[in-house]
């Protein structure tokens, strides 16, 4: 896999996959995470063509395969908070979403194997290499492996206009936050899977929330409520 971008690299160099070979500009050639590392110089437009992209930044990696975890790992700690996404096909949505749930502290993402982004160049960039420090895993089913979740303690939460106040429900212990797809939302078999139903307040004109940007409600809403109960 080819990773682009200043923060992608870096983050590729310093995660859990192997990076074989970096190419860069004179310029980016000069930061200082470089120090160490062979880099054979390159230009604007032999990058864009080894990336495929133009926001490149003067530097692009070739690194091996993204390593996904194992799904059933996820819920390992007591206070564990992991993110579902039901068929979100943007890249970029899960990029962001990916970079939100790592600087949280959750202890990953589940994606479903059909149906849904996966963790490609565009993802690492759109995350700024967090899915290098963060445990992405793919499941077949994901009602089923909610329910999983729930047998191994956690309560499952399912983001949807229809639910009660996100505000309301005691957010302690294992945590799974459901987010459904651009447009759809949760699909009625996963919605039923969820222990409840969430919604954001909206208090606009607009009617929702990118799914990316209601991640990043819930993932905060989740860390404020543990710390005011300590």
């Amino acid at each position: 896999m080819i990773v682009y971008g200043r923060n992608p690299v870096r983050e590729a160099l310093r995660g859990r996959r192997r990076v074989e070979r970096v190419w860069a500009t004179p310029g980016a050639a000069r930061e200082e995470w470089l120090s160490g590392v062979r880099v054979d110089p390159s230009d604007d437009a032999e990058l864009e063509q080894l990336c495929g992209s133009p926001d490149h930044q003067g530097i692009c990696a070739q690194a091996e395969p993204y390593p996904y975890a194992d799904p059933g790992s996820l819920l390992g700690a007591d206070d564990a908070l992991v993110l579902v996404l039901d068929q979100v096909q943007d890249p970029r949505n899960l990029g962001a979403i990916c970079r939100v749930a790592e600087s949280a502290g959750a202890a990953g993402v589940v994606i479903p194997e059909r149906r849904s982004a996966e963790v490609t160049p565009v993802v690492c960039k759109a995350s700024a290499g967090a899915v290098e420090h963060l445990q992405v895993a793919r499941v077949r089913n994901i009602a089923d492996w909610l329910r999983e979740a729930k047998e191994a303690g956690a309560w499952v939460y399912g983001a949807s206009a229809d639910g009660v106040p996100y505000e309301r429900p005691d957010y302690s212990g294992k945590v799974v936050l459901v987010l459904g797809s651009e447009g759809r939302g949760l699909r009625p078999r996963v919605a039923d899977a969820c222990d409840e139903l969430v919604a954001l307040p909206m208090r606009g004109r607009i009617e929702s929330l990118n799914v990316s940007a209601a991640a990043a409600a819930l993932v905060y809403g989740v860390l404020q409520f543990r710390a005011q109960r300590g």
